[in-house]
Protein backbone atom coordinates (compact mmCIF):
# COMPACT_ATOMS: atom_id res chain seq x y z
CA UNK A 1 0.00 0.00 0.00
CA UNK A 2 0.81 3.42 -0.85
CA UNK A 3 0.27 6.53 1.51
CA UNK A 4 0.12 9.89 -0.53
CA UNK A 5 -0.95 12.95 1.88
CA UNK A 6 -2.96 15.05 0.08
CA UNK A 7 -3.16 18.98 0.69
CA UNK A 8 -6.57 19.72 0.85
CA UNK A 9 -7.11 23.16 1.59
CA UNK A 10 -4.94 24.14 -1.11
CA UNK A 11 -5.59 25.71 -4.31
CA UNK A 12 -8.00 27.98 -6.27
CA UNK A 13 -10.93 25.11 -5.53
CA UNK A 14 -9.61 23.44 -2.33
CA UNK A 15 -11.76 20.71 -0.56
CA UNK A 16 -14.36 20.63 -3.06
CA UNK A 17 -11.93 19.60 -5.79
CA UNK A 18 -9.55 17.27 -3.53
CA UNK A 19 -12.11 15.37 -2.33
CA UNK A 20 -13.87 14.12 -5.00
CA UNK A 21 -10.64 13.45 -6.54
CA UNK A 22 -9.13 11.99 -3.39
CA UNK A 23 -12.11 9.51 -3.68
CA UNK A 24 -12.11 8.45 -7.30
CA UNK A 25 -8.22 7.79 -7.23
CA UNK A 26 -9.11 5.02 -4.01
CA UNK A 27 -11.61 3.38 -7.03
CA UNK A 28 -8.98 3.56 -9.70
CA UNK A 29 -6.09 2.39 -7.93
CA UNK A 30 -6.15 -0.28 -5.56
CA UNK A 31 -2.68 -0.24 -4.08
CA UNK A 32 -3.10 3.39 -2.39
CA UNK A 33 -4.09 4.92 0.19
CA UNK A 34 -5.17 8.76 1.27
CA UNK A 35 -4.49 11.19 3.87
CA UNK A 36 -6.30 14.18 3.51
CA UNK A 37 -4.58 17.19 5.58
CA UNK A 38 -6.92 20.23 6.58
CA UNK A 39 -9.61 21.24 8.60
CA UNK A 40 -11.53 18.05 9.74
CA UNK A 41 -15.04 19.57 10.42
CA UNK A 42 -14.95 20.89 6.36
CA UNK A 43 -13.44 17.43 4.96
CA UNK A 44 -16.25 14.75 7.10
CA UNK A 45 -19.12 17.51 5.62
CA UNK A 46 -17.99 16.62 2.23
CA UNK A 47 -17.05 12.61 2.51
CA UNK A 48 -20.18 11.43 4.65
CA UNK A 49 -22.50 9.68 2.93
CA UNK A 50 -19.82 8.48 0.39
CA UNK A 51 -18.90 5.20 -0.55
CA UNK A 52 -15.69 4.54 0.06
CA UNK A 53 -13.00 2.13 1.84
CA UNK A 54 -12.31 3.84 5.22
CA UNK A 55 -9.28 1.89 5.84
CA UNK A 56 -7.34 3.62 2.93
CA UNK A 57 -8.49 7.33 3.58
CA UNK A 58 -7.89 9.16 6.77
CA UNK A 59 -8.06 12.55 7.50
CA UNK A 60 -5.59 14.32 9.32
CA UNK A 61 -6.54 17.73 10.99
CA UNK A 62 -4.61 21.26 10.43
CA UNK A 63 -5.90 24.77 12.33
CA UNK A 64 -4.05 26.32 9.24
CA UNK A 65 -3.89 26.98 5.47
CA UNK A 66 -1.80 28.69 3.03
CA UNK A 67 -3.43 31.34 0.96
CA UNK A 68 -2.32 31.70 -2.91
CA UNK A 69 -0.67 34.91 -2.56
CA UNK A 70 0.97 34.25 0.81
CA UNK A 71 4.34 35.09 0.70
CA UNK A 72 6.15 31.92 0.82
CA UNK A 73 8.67 32.88 3.87
CA UNK A 74 5.88 34.14 6.20
CA UNK A 75 4.27 30.50 4.98
CA UNK A 76 7.46 28.95 5.84
CA UNK A 77 7.83 30.78 9.26
CA UNK A 78 4.51 31.21 10.24
CA UNK A 79 2.00 28.44 8.92
CA UNK A 80 4.07 25.52 10.35
CA UNK A 81 0.33 23.68 10.94
CA UNK A 82 -0.87 24.30 7.75
CA UNK A 83 -2.16 21.51 5.95
CA UNK A 84 0.56 22.23 3.14
CA UNK A 85 3.00 22.23 5.99
CA UNK A 86 2.02 19.29 7.79
CA UNK A 87 1.42 16.96 4.35
CA UNK A 88 4.90 17.49 3.52
CA UNK A 89 5.55 16.90 7.71
CA UNK A 90 3.98 13.42 7.26
CA UNK A 91 6.51 12.75 3.82
CA UNK A 92 9.66 13.19 6.32
CA UNK A 93 7.95 11.42 9.11
CA UNK A 94 6.97 8.28 6.81
CA UNK A 95 3.37 8.26 7.64
CA UNK A 96 2.97 9.23 4.03
CA UNK A 97 4.76 8.32 0.74
CA UNK A 98 4.32 11.32 -1.30
CA UNK A 99 2.69 14.85 -0.76
CA UNK A 100 0.38 16.56 -3.34
CA UNK A 101 -0.16 19.70 -3.60
CA UNK A 102 -2.60 22.02 -5.73
CA UNK A 103 -1.60 25.47 -3.37
CA UNK A 104 0.70 28.36 -3.38
CA UNK A 105 3.98 27.35 -5.51
CA UNK A 106 6.03 29.65 -3.64
CA UNK A 107 5.21 28.09 0.18
CA UNK A 108 5.27 24.86 -1.53
CA UNK A 109 9.17 24.78 -2.92
CA UNK A 110 10.01 26.93 0.25
CA UNK A 111 8.43 24.36 2.66
CA UNK A 112 9.53 21.02 0.73
CA UNK A 113 13.13 21.81 0.42
CA UNK A 114 13.15 23.02 4.16
CA UNK A 115 11.56 20.14 5.94
CA UNK A 116 12.75 17.66 3.03
CA UNK A 117 16.17 18.32 2.11
CA UNK A 118 18.38 18.23 -1.23
CA UNK A 119 19.75 15.07 -2.25
CA UNK A 120 22.98 14.11 -2.44
CA UNK A 121 24.67 15.69 -5.66
CA UNK A 122 21.88 18.19 -6.07
CA UNK A 123 22.03 21.72 -4.67
CA UNK A 124 18.49 22.70 -6.16
CA UNK A 125 15.22 21.19 -6.94
CA UNK A 126 13.49 21.45 -10.07
CA UNK A 127 10.13 21.19 -11.24
CA UNK A 128 9.39 18.86 -13.70
CA UNK A 129 6.52 18.64 -16.05
CA UNK A 130 4.99 16.61 -19.07
CA UNK A 131 3.48 18.01 -22.00
CA UNK A 132 1.86 16.23 -25.68
CA UNK A 133 3.70 15.74 -28.77
CA UNK A 134 2.20 15.88 -31.95
CA UNK A 135 4.04 12.45 -32.75
CA UNK A 136 1.27 10.48 -31.30
CA UNK A 137 -1.44 9.72 -28.74
CA UNK A 138 1.27 8.25 -26.22
CA UNK A 139 4.28 10.19 -26.43
CA UNK A 140 4.85 12.97 -24.24
CA UNK A 141 7.69 15.36 -23.59
CA UNK A 142 9.17 16.41 -20.14
CA UNK A 143 10.13 19.99 -19.66
CA UNK A 144 12.45 21.23 -16.92
CA UNK A 145 12.35 23.85 -14.56
CA UNK A 146 8.98 24.96 -14.77
CA UNK A 147 9.38 27.84 -12.05
CA UNK A 148 11.69 26.44 -8.85
CA UNK A 149 14.51 28.46 -9.96
CA UNK A 150 14.26 31.71 -11.99
CA UNK A 151 18.00 31.76 -12.63
CA UNK A 152 20.39 28.40 -12.66
CA UNK A 153 24.18 27.85 -13.66
CA UNK A 154 25.17 25.45 -16.26
CA UNK A 155 26.16 23.02 -13.51
CA UNK A 156 22.42 23.24 -12.25
CA UNK A 157 21.27 22.82 -15.68
CA UNK A 158 23.26 19.71 -15.34
CA UNK A 159 21.93 18.67 -12.56
CA UNK A 160 18.18 19.03 -14.29
CA UNK A 161 18.77 16.83 -17.12
CA UNK A 162 20.50 14.20 -15.00
CA UNK A 163 17.24 14.50 -12.83
CA UNK A 164 14.90 14.53 -16.09
CA UNK A 165 16.91 11.64 -17.74
CA UNK A 166 15.83 9.42 -14.51
CA UNK A 167 11.91 9.97 -14.54
CA UNK A 168 11.83 9.92 -18.47
CA UNK A 169 13.36 6.32 -17.99
CA UNK A 170 11.34 5.32 -14.90
CA UNK A 171 8.81 6.42 -15.58
CA UNK A 172 8.04 7.27 -19.38
CA UNK A 173 9.58 3.84 -20.21
CA UNK A 174 12.00 5.55 -22.52
CA UNK A 175 15.00 3.48 -23.18
CA UNK A 176 17.51 6.10 -24.25
CA UNK A 177 15.96 9.70 -23.07
CA UNK A 178 16.94 12.43 -25.89
CA UNK A 179 18.12 15.29 -23.60
CA UNK A 180 17.76 18.91 -25.37
CA UNK A 181 18.83 22.78 -23.99
CA UNK A 182 15.73 25.33 -24.96
CA UNK A 183 17.44 27.86 -26.58
CA UNK A 184 16.46 30.88 -29.19
CA UNK A 185 18.04 28.96 -32.05
CA UNK A 186 19.66 25.30 -32.72
CA UNK A 187 23.01 26.77 -33.92
CA UNK A 188 26.00 26.32 -31.65
CA UNK A 189 26.36 30.06 -31.80
CA UNK A 190 23.39 31.41 -30.31
CA UNK A 191 22.69 31.87 -26.60
CA UNK A 192 23.71 33.40 -24.11
CA UNK A 193 27.01 32.37 -21.63
CA UNK A 194 24.57 29.90 -19.74
CA UNK A 195 23.19 28.20 -21.98
CA UNK A 196 26.90 27.83 -24.31
CA UNK A 197 28.54 26.33 -21.12
CA UNK A 198 25.55 23.99 -20.45
CA UNK A 199 25.91 22.80 -23.61
CA UNK A 200 29.55 21.91 -23.19
CA UNK A 201 28.90 20.06 -19.56
CA UNK A 202 25.82 18.24 -21.37
CA UNK A 203 28.36 17.19 -24.37
CA UNK A 204 30.99 15.55 -21.90
CA UNK A 205 28.31 13.61 -20.50
CA UNK A 206 28.64 10.28 -21.53
CA UNK A 207 25.78 9.12 -19.85
CA UNK A 208 23.64 11.49 -21.43
CA UNK A 209 21.89 11.75 -24.91
CA UNK A 210 21.98 15.01 -25.55
CA UNK A 211 20.83 15.99 -28.91
CA UNK A 212 21.58 20.02 -28.85
CA UNK A 213 19.51 23.32 -29.04
CA UNK A 214 16.19 23.23 -29.36
CA UNK A 215 13.89 26.43 -30.23
CA UNK A 216 10.19 26.61 -28.32
CA UNK A 217 8.52 25.91 -31.44
CA UNK A 218 9.59 22.51 -31.60
CA UNK A 219 8.79 21.86 -27.61
CA UNK A 220 5.59 19.57 -29.11
CA UNK A 221 7.22 18.34 -31.87
CA UNK A 222 8.92 15.16 -30.21
CA UNK A 223 11.90 16.16 -31.36
CA UNK A 224 13.59 15.27 -27.30
CA UNK A 225 11.95 13.54 -24.25
CA UNK A 226 13.43 15.70 -21.73
CA UNK A 227 14.02 19.35 -22.28
CA UNK A 228 16.34 21.53 -20.08
CA UNK A 229 16.20 25.34 -19.00
CA UNK A 230 15.60 27.71 -16.03
CA UNK A 231 12.56 28.40 -13.90
CA UNK A 232 12.17 31.67 -15.54
CA UNK A 233 11.92 30.73 -19.25
CA UNK A 234 10.21 27.28 -18.20
CA UNK A 235 7.29 29.07 -16.40
CA UNK A 236 7.09 31.30 -19.66
CA UNK A 237 6.80 28.90 -22.36
CA UNK A 238 4.11 26.87 -20.49
CA UNK A 239 2.12 29.78 -19.51
CA UNK A 240 2.11 30.34 -23.07
CA UNK A 241 1.56 27.25 -24.32
CA UNK A 242 -1.42 27.17 -22.37
CA UNK A 243 -2.56 30.52 -23.48
CA UNK A 244 -2.58 29.89 -26.90
CA UNK A 245 -4.04 26.38 -26.15
CA UNK A 246 -6.62 28.47 -25.02
CA UNK A 247 -6.71 31.31 -27.62
CA UNK A 248 -7.01 28.36 -30.57
CA UNK A 249 -10.28 27.23 -28.79
CA UNK A 250 -11.84 29.92 -28.71
CA UNK A 251 -11.42 30.88 -32.58
CA UNK A 252 -12.88 28.01 -33.09
CA UNK A 253 -15.63 28.16 -30.69
CA UNK A 254 -16.02 31.80 -32.14
CA UNK A 255 -15.92 30.57 -35.80
CA UNK A 256 -18.55 27.91 -35.25
CA UNK A 257 -21.15 30.07 -33.76
CA UNK A 258 -20.95 32.82 -36.93
CA UNK A 259 -20.78 29.99 -39.46
CA UNK A 260 -24.03 28.44 -40.34
CA UNK A 261 -22.09 25.95 -42.49
CA UNK A 262 -19.74 25.17 -39.75
CA UNK A 263 -22.02 24.23 -37.43
CA UNK A 264 -23.61 21.71 -39.59
CA UNK A 265 -20.12 20.46 -40.17
CA UNK A 266 -20.16 20.15 -36.00
CA UNK A 267 -21.58 16.19 -36.10
CA UNK A 268 -19.49 14.65 -38.97
CA UNK A 269 -16.09 16.40 -37.47
CA UNK A 270 -17.10 15.76 -33.89
CA UNK A 271 -15.10 12.64 -33.60
CA UNK A 272 -12.19 13.94 -34.17
CA UNK A 273 -12.18 17.51 -32.39
CA UNK A 274 -12.60 15.34 -29.72
CA UNK A 275 -10.21 12.78 -29.74
CA UNK A 276 -7.68 16.26 -30.31
CA UNK A 277 -9.18 17.75 -27.29
CA UNK A 278 -8.69 14.84 -25.04
CA UNK A 279 -4.88 14.55 -26.67
CA UNK A 280 -4.02 18.01 -25.68
CA UNK A 281 -6.34 18.78 -22.61
CA UNK A 282 -4.34 20.09 -20.12
CA UNK A 283 -6.04 18.04 -17.12
CA UNK A 284 -4.27 14.99 -18.70
CA UNK A 285 -0.59 16.60 -18.02
CA UNK A 286 -1.13 17.69 -14.46
CA UNK A 287 1.03 17.77 -11.68
CA UNK A 288 4.46 18.83 -11.94
CA UNK A 289 7.11 16.96 -10.08
CA UNK A 290 9.63 18.66 -7.16
CA UNK A 291 12.63 16.69 -8.00
CA UNK A 292 15.39 16.48 -5.88
CA UNK A 293 14.50 16.29 -3.25
CA UNK A 294 14.12 13.01 -0.12
CA UNK A 295 10.98 12.31 -0.79
CA UNK A 296 7.90 12.78 -3.51
CA UNK A 297 6.17 16.21 -3.94
CA UNK A 298 4.22 16.72 -6.96
CA UNK A 299 2.45 20.49 -7.39
CA UNK A 300 -1.17 20.72 -9.24
CA UNK A 301 -2.07 23.07 -10.96
CA UNK A 302 -3.64 25.87 -8.46
CA UNK A 303 -6.91 25.75 -10.58
CA UNK A 304 -7.07 22.23 -11.37
CA UNK A 305 -10.55 20.69 -11.53
CA UNK A 306 -11.53 16.93 -10.29
CA UNK A 307 -9.69 14.30 -13.09
CA UNK A 308 -6.65 17.04 -13.22
CA UNK A 309 -5.75 16.94 -9.47
CA UNK A 310 -6.61 13.10 -9.91
CA UNK A 311 -3.74 13.01 -12.57
CA UNK A 312 -1.42 14.72 -9.77
CA UNK A 313 -2.21 12.06 -7.37
CA UNK A 314 -1.32 9.41 -10.32
CA UNK A 315 1.99 11.00 -10.70
CA UNK A 316 2.46 10.67 -7.08
CA UNK A 317 2.22 6.88 -7.49
CA UNK A 318 4.49 6.47 -10.29
CA UNK A 319 6.86 7.81 -8.76
CA UNK A 320 6.49 6.61 -5.41
CA UNK A 321 6.28 3.12 -6.54
CA UNK A 322 9.34 3.64 -9.39
CA UNK A 323 11.26 4.83 -5.81
CA UNK A 324 12.61 7.73 -8.40
CA UNK A 325 14.36 9.95 -5.14
CA UNK A 326 16.46 6.94 -4.36
CA UNK A 327 17.16 6.42 -8.17
CA UNK A 328 18.32 10.15 -8.06
CA UNK A 329 20.30 9.61 -5.01
CA UNK A 330 22.01 6.68 -6.40
CA UNK A 331 23.06 7.68 -9.57
CA UNK A 332 23.11 11.22 -9.91
CA UNK A 333 26.03 11.81 -8.44
CA UNK A 334 27.97 8.98 -10.64
CA UNK A 335 26.49 10.77 -13.50
CA UNK A 336 27.94 13.73 -12.66
CA UNK A 337 30.94 13.17 -11.04
CA UNK A 338 32.97 13.79 -14.05
CA UNK A 339 32.06 17.12 -15.02
CA UNK A 340 30.28 18.73 -11.89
Amino acid sequence: MITVALDAMGGDHGPRVVVPAALNALAAYPQLSLILVGDETVLNSLIRKKNYDAQRLRIHHTSQSVAMDEPPAQALRYKKDSSMRVAINLVKEGAAQACVSAGNTGALLATARFVLKTLPGIDRPALIGLMPTVVNRTTIVRVLDLGANIDSTPSHLLQFAAMGHIVSHAIDGVAKPRIALLNIGEEEIKGNEVIKNAAKLFAAQSSLHYVGFIEANDLFSGKADVIVCDGFIGNIALKASEGTAYMLLQFFKRAVKESWLARLAIPFLLPVLNKTKKHFDPARYNGASLLGLNGVVIKSHGNAKEVAFRMAILQALKQVEQDVPSQIASRVEVMLSRVC
